[in-house]
């Protein structure tokens, strides 16, 4: 498969610490990617980097072919970015959130109408359309940030913890809306979180990431099974992510 995200010792240096060291990194087109790691790992930096808001310090990236750095306008255009925290109209109905991120985008008209609908159709917001954002439910407001990237019909999306304080129904929801949407539409999937159980239910592929060095990447069958320099296996995500973080759990498990 061709690879919709492509970075090669790729770095970042903030005020002369290096947050992001050597960076190699490739999502690949129609898989969704795992990006794990603690607060202070450089999940975010890097994130940033891909979509242009932030210059590397050393080394390439390339996102859906193009350079952030040189193209950030097309690339936010091709890439539908979801953030931890969310930002909508909150006495705006749903409906005309979407238009107006639509309107951004330059979408107007009878278009902006079909696209609207097929994507609050799309997230199981079709009978919310019209009510007050202000009103919705953390899962609903999460549906809505989906829908509002589906507008554009981008190539690769990059979520940022959609799950986090969803209830046990809401992180079903979504993590079988992800699959659609990959299944469905084709979509290349960056998702960036700390829920190792729910991560290894969706992801094709995972990435560790420790002191902005990336410390373990591959399918979930090349990393699970594997044996520590002690001679134990490590048979989950969790004892992968726990070995590697030298946690005392770890280190009583292994």
């Amino acid at each position: 498969m061709s690879a919709v995200i492509h970075t090669q010792g790729l770095e970042k240096t903030y005020a002369g610490k290096k947050v992001v060291l050597e960076l190699d990194l490739e999502v690949r087109q129609g898989e969704i990617f795992g990006f794990l790691g603690p607060n202070g790992a450089g999940k975010t930096t890097t994130i940033l980097m891909l979509l242009g808001l932030t210059e590397p310090s050393n080394g390439t990236v390339r996102v859906l072919d193009m350079d952030p750095a040189r193209n950030p306008l097309e690339v936010k255009r091709q890439v539908g970015y979801l953030p931890e925290n969310m930002g909508f109209y909150p006495d705006l109905t749903a409906r005309q959130n979407l238009r107006y991120v639509a309107e951004l985008n330059g979408i107007y008209g009878n278009e902006a109408d079909r696209r609207i609908h097929d994507t609050l159709n799309q997230v199981g917001l079709e009978d919310a359309g019209d009510r007050h954002v202000q009103g919705f439910s953390r899962g609903m407001q999460q549906r809505l940030g989906i829908a509002e990237l589906l507008l554009k019909d981008p190539g690769l999306i990059i979520l940022d913890e959609p799950t986090l304080g969803l209830d046990p129904d809401g992180i079903r929801g979504m993590i079988e809306l992800i699959r659609q949407l990959r299944d469905e539409r084709g979509l290349s999937v960056l998702l960036s979180s700390h829920l190792l159980h729910q991560v290894q239910q969706i992801c094709d592929r995972v990435g560790i990431l420790n002191e902005g060095t990336m410390v373990a990447c591959g399918s979930m069958n090349e990393l699970i099974n594997q044996k520590t320099a002690e001679g134990a296996r490590l048979e989950s995500l969790e004892d992968i992510y726990m070995h590697y973080f030298h946690s005392a759990p770890a280190a009583r498990r292994l």
